[in-house]
């Protein structure tokens, strides 16, 4: 583990008006809370990104995927709040705007007026697979300063993006001949 720096305190006159007392020192404050907003801006993408292939889906599937799409969407959006607010317990600052969504995430939008179905659910895929590695990634910032709350809870996202990697990829599997 990394040396621990001086803990902040909520009479540090450098942490403002929103400063939050934590046991954490200000380098992990600074690292955690960069690592989280770059995963919040790449969250709010895939939300947005699962939700307009909701809105877009089309063919002989479209029940399935339209349900799949609303489900994913909306779990997705669910772990915002709690991203956001973990950096707030620790006295960072969050993403305030749309604008810093677009300039800091990694997904890359998709504006085709029309992708076919399983296109939209293989992207998709790779999307999540790409969060799931941002989330290791910030998870081992975590290890290094000893933020087993942030930790814990990316460890359940984790979790949750894997689930979603799975039902994309049994849903873009061939059918099976056969009964097997």
């Amino acid at each position: 583990m990394a040396k621990k720096d001086s803990p902040r305190s909520a009479a540090d006159p450098a942490r403002g008006r929103l400063s939050t007392p934590t046991d954490l020192g200000g380098n992990a404050v600074k690292d955690i809370a960069a690592a989280m907003n770059v995963l919040l801006a790449d969250t709010f993408a895939l939300f947005f990104k699962t939700k307009n292939f909701h809105w877009h889906v089309s063919g002989p599937h479209f029940r399935d995927y339209h349900l799949l799409l609303d489900d994913q969407s909306a779990e997705i959006l669910a772990t915002t709040d709690d991203m956001a607010e973990r950096v707030r317990k620790l006295g960072g600052q969050t993403l305030k705007s749309p604008d810093q969504v677009v300039k800091m995430s990694r997904i890359a939008p998709n504006e085709a007026d029309y992708v076919e179905p399983a296109d939209m659910l293989a992207e998709l895929m790779e999307d999540n697979r790409a969060q799931v590695a941002a989330l290791r990634a910030a998870h081992d910032i975590c290890d290094e300063h000893g933020d087993v709350a942030t930790a814990s809870l990316i460890e359940n996202w984790i979790d949750a993006a894997e689930k979603r990697i799975w039902f994309l990829y049994e849903t873009l599997r061939p059918a099976q001949s056969g009964g097997h």
